[in-house]
């Protein structure tokens, strides 16, 4: 009896993965949970398993091709007794046809080395396009005028081509009220046959896409500057030594646990609070940055996530991070741009999160000392909150930003 390998759910945000690497072969034989398709999310690679024992018959997906989860990438051959094992284990699991979602694929140049989806009907930009013209003083309907208006006929080809609004920045609209025409647009689209180009990463791709879901909310930020002598002399005394960036998990981690409204999501009319104060920290990697995920970060001290840290840290360069790091995500993240020289930055939230916490590059300042009368030299960095207004004001994110700066002037305690 043959049995579906299935693109499976990995991770509550992830609606497809593309494929890095087929490791098995037709005709080979697999057991039970054996990694046989390694596969990229923008949050790591992964590996599909095998659903049991079996022999592989079919092999239907193609490598850096994206595919929908619950998509059919292949067939194994098992026995009837395993064929209702699982049967009894993936009950309601939704398959695809690997026909219905690589219709296009087969044909068109996969989304991770070309972000533009050809349509079925491509127009050619060297000679008459078969779109017709905008009537020149086309009115733009109350309430929508500007370059950000896209007429229907207009948004319709952009979808034939796999393309967002942000993808018309750059184009100067000649229409009415200055929106972008579809003549504008062909124009546009056909000088790009002349430029260089580089094909995005599935991971660039998928950034790119949580970005413009973020900026879809309001969002803000504020600033404190806050001195590091503290963490860096208890640092100095640790072993193994906790980065500035676990301290400042901690510290938001603590300051969260005292009122987690403050992480909460806005739904309806209701504030949602988290269940738990898990919070991810950025780590960058080739074109493209993942954020790890500590568990229950309130509830263990400093000394107890240093090695947890690292691990991640070092799992995430390798682009192997385990699904309990990254699904489901975090609360809030903490990024360290300070560690690339930059003073002050306006991080933006995950779209699933409502807070980020920046700490910026720790610079010697002088500062007066009271007990002297003189001045001394400090280090100091700056340190931001970006927050969606939805849920927190200026006063309350400045609050809970004073707070968190308030508990990295007590690093025993973290």
């Amino acid at each position: 009896m043959r049995v579906p390998i299935l693109m499976p759910q990995l991770g509550e945000s992830i609606a497809e993965a593309t494929i890095k690497a087929i490791n098995v072969q037709q005709g080979d034989s697999v057991t039970a949970d054996q990694d046989i398709i390694e596969v990229e999310t923008e949050k790591a690679v992964m590996e599909v398993t095998a659903p049991c024992e079996g022999c592989v018959v079919e092999i239907s997906a193609k490598e850096n091709i994206s595919y929908p989860v619950g998509t059919v990438l292949g067939y194994l051959e098992i026995t009837n007794e395993k064929a209702e094992q699982v049967a009894a284990a993936q009950p309601n699991l939704k398959e695809t046809s690997i026909s219905e979602t690589e219709q296009t694929a087969q044909d068109d140049p996969p989304a991770s080395a070309n972000n533009l989806k050809q349509p079925s009907n491509p127009v050619s930009h060297s000679g008459n396009t078969e779109v017709t013209p905008t009537i020149p003083g086309l009115p733009v309907p109350a309430k929508a005028k500007g370059a950000t208006y896209i007429s229907p006929r207009l948004r319709a080809r952009m979808q034939e081509l796999g393309l967002n609004a942000a993808d018309l920045a750059g184009i100067a609209g000649s229409g009415a009220a200055g929106r972008v025409t579809v003549e504008d647009f062909e124009a546009f689209m056909g000088a790009l046959e002349e430029k260089k180009t580089t094909a995005a990463s599935s991971m660039r791709i998928a950034v790119a896409d949580s970005m413009r879901r973020s900026w879809t909310r309001p969002l803000a930020t504020v600033g404190t500057p806050v001195s590091l002598d503290k963490l860096l002399s208890h640092r100095s005394t640790c072993d193994p030594k906790p980065g500035p960036t676990l301290y400042a998990v901690r510290a938001l981690a603590l300051a969260l646990a005292e009122n987690t409204a403050n992480a909460g999501q806005l739904i309806g009319n209701q504030i949602v609070h988290p269940e738990a104060i898990d919070i991810g920290f950025a780590v960058e990697v080739d074109d493209g940055v993942l954020v790890p995920v500590i568990r229950d970060v309130d509830k263990k001290p400093l000394r107890d996530l240093t090695q947890q840290y690292a691990s991640l840290v070092e799992a995430a360069n390798k682009r192997r991070l385990p699904k309990e790091a990254s699904t489901p995500p975090g609360i809030a993240t903490v990024t360290n741009f300070g560690s690339f020289g930059i003073v002050w930055a306006t991080p933006i939230p995950l779209p699933e999160q409502n807070l980020v916490l920046g700490l910026g590059h720790g610079r010697q300042k002088p500062q007066w000392d009271n007990e002297s009368s003189t001045w001394i030299p400090v280090i100091e960095a700056e340190m931001t909150l970006s927050f969606d207004h939805r849920i927190l004001d200026g006063g309350g994110a400045g609050r809970l930003l004073w707070r968190v700066a308030e508990l990295l002037q007590s690093p025993e305690d973290l």
